[in-house]
């Protein structure tokens, strides 16, 4: 069904799918399961970690293999159908459903091959994180991860990939040695350096704008499967001495330190003592990604700043550091986030986070402080998509809440935050931390130079923008207000 009609350079139609399509596309020989909106499973199937999202696929192809993507992305693309990918769920723009269209859902291919010989991996792209961080801990070896389980694979690496280990063994991208990836024109092809590789220099970092990425190919690191891990708390008066000492501690510290301080609401647990219980508090996370008893060391001006009302660091699997943070954001509550690279961690910029901190309208909300350098850094800017890998500190503000009615309260909050964290900013973002905030931060992610040389490549591989659920690099032949059609 035509519903509407945008332009992308020229006029053309933009269709609607509806159920009654189904038919046609199991006609194309797609082998994976199609699911419509009167399944047993679509309601489960179109949820994502965004309670906000409401988006209702016509279609859900629930693929296979790289076949039936191909299918999926010629049937949605030569009917003039909305396309998305789904991987893992958990970006907060809910991009991985669309309504009325299809949905290209990647959950079912879970295959994951180990090869700890040559220290690689070769992972399809419906995994997350905790699936393919138990896979590789069977061998002793890891990849940096996201930082959260249950993300999924595809978002955090085409995003660049950030986590617990980027100081230690890089961003996820600095790991990638190759992909599988869908165009659209429903050709399979390899990116890598010596194929490909002005794709491979877009996909690292530029998102799923370019196809869809069926598997990774990625060097694996002999971490694990025990690190020295876990968190110190302490009560919120003391957010800012915490922050001054975790900035000073961590100029010096080596790549081995792979840390993170959290502005938090302690949970209402036994363990927690009774005047932090429930409370606005501050969490240092912290793990070692080398000999535990050299870490021992290396931790203790961390550990004995304070001193901390809780301390759990010790001696733990990989797989438990991965999930440290999973309970603290649970599924299907209301989420809006930002974020920024920092210039530094001025007292002034401190000031503001705990300030803005205790008067957050959700006891879920936190304020994450990461801290740069590292094996991360000393990737030249410009290697790939990716870039801003000289800034010393990065913030994630990540607020959650359970009810609608505090949909005004709680946005308008985490606005005052990025509005007033602006100053300290470099002007750039990690393209995973911010929700759907228009195009400026989009090209803000990459810098001018990065994002006209991402544009020439979305003209060469999607030059009518089929993949635009997303962070969207727009074809050069469009214009800002054609982003959504």
């Amino acid at each position: 069904m035509i519903e509407e009609h945008t332009a992308l350079g020229t006029s053309r139609r933009v269709a609607r799918a509806t159920d009654t399509d189904a038919a046609a596309f199991a006609a194309t020989g797609f082998n994976g399961e199609i699911v419509g909106r009167e399944h047993p499973g679509y309601e489960a199937l179109r949820r994502v970690f965004n309670g906000m999202i409401d988006r209702r696929p016509a279609l859900i192809a629930r693929c296979t293999d790289a076949r039936d993507v191909a299918s999926a992305v010629t049937f949605g693309r030569d009917r003039g159908f909305p396309v998305s990918v789904y991987g893992g769920g958990h970006n907060v723009t809910g991009n991985a459903l669309c309504d009325d269209g299809v949905t290209i859902d990647l959950r079912p291919m879970k295959r994951v091959e180990v090869d700890p010989l040559t220290r690689t991996c070769r992972a399809q792209a419906g995994l997350t994180w905790g699936q393919l961080d138990a896979a590789t801990q069977e061998h002793g070896l890891v990849v940096t991860g996201g930082r959260m389980s249950t993300t999924g694979l595809g978002g955090v690496v085409l995003g660049g990939g950030s986590g617990w280990l980027e100081r230690k063994c890089g961003y996820t991208v600095d790991n990638l040695l190759s992909v599988e990836i869908v165009t659209a024109d429903g050709q399979i092809l390899t990116a890598s350096e010596r194929e490909h590789p002005d794709l491979f220099w877009g996909i690292r970092g530029g998102g799923g704008n370019f196809g869809v990425v069926t598997s990774f190919e990625l060097r694996l690191h002999p971490i694990g499967p025990i690190v020295l891990g876990g968190m110190l708390l302490y009560p919120a008066p003391m957010a800012a001495a915490v922050l001054r000492n975790f900035r000073d501690v961590m100029a010096g510290a080596p790549d081995e330190v792979g840390s993170g301080v959290a502005l938090l609401t302690a949970p209402p647990e036994e363990f927690v003592p009774k005047p932090v219980r429930g409370q606005p508090a501050v969490g240092v996370i912290v793990c070692y990604a080398g000999p535990a008893e050299e870490g021992e060391e290396v931790l203790r001006p961390l550990r004995e700043f304070g001193p901390p009302a809780i301390d759990t660091v010790g001696p733990m699997s990989y797989l438990a550091l991965q999930q440290l943070i999973d309970p603290g954001y649970p599924t299907g509550m209301r989420n809006y986030w930002t974020g920024e690279f920092l210039t530094g961690l001025p007292d002034e910029a401190i000031e503001v986070m705990c300030r803005l901190h205790l008067s957050k309208p959700s006891p879920m909300t936190q304020i994450l402080t990461l801290p740069g350098g590292g094996a991360a850094a000393r990737v030249p800017d410009g290697r790939m998509a990716i870039g801003q890998r000289q800034a010393p500190f990065n913030i994630h503000i990540t607020s959650l809440w359970p009810d609608p009615a505090g949909d005004d309260a709680n946005i308008g909050w985490t606005r005052e935050l990025g509005a007033e964290m602006k100053p300290f900013a470099t002007g750039r973002v990690y393209i995973n931390f911010i929700g759907d905030e228009g195009e400026d931060r989009v090209v803000a992610a990459f810098g001018r130079e990065g994002y006209a040389r991402l544009q020439a490549l979305k003209d060469r591989y999607d030059p009518d923008n089929l993949f635009r659920s997303n962070q969207n690099i727009r074809p050069r032949g469009a214009s800002s207000g054609e982003l959504a059609g």
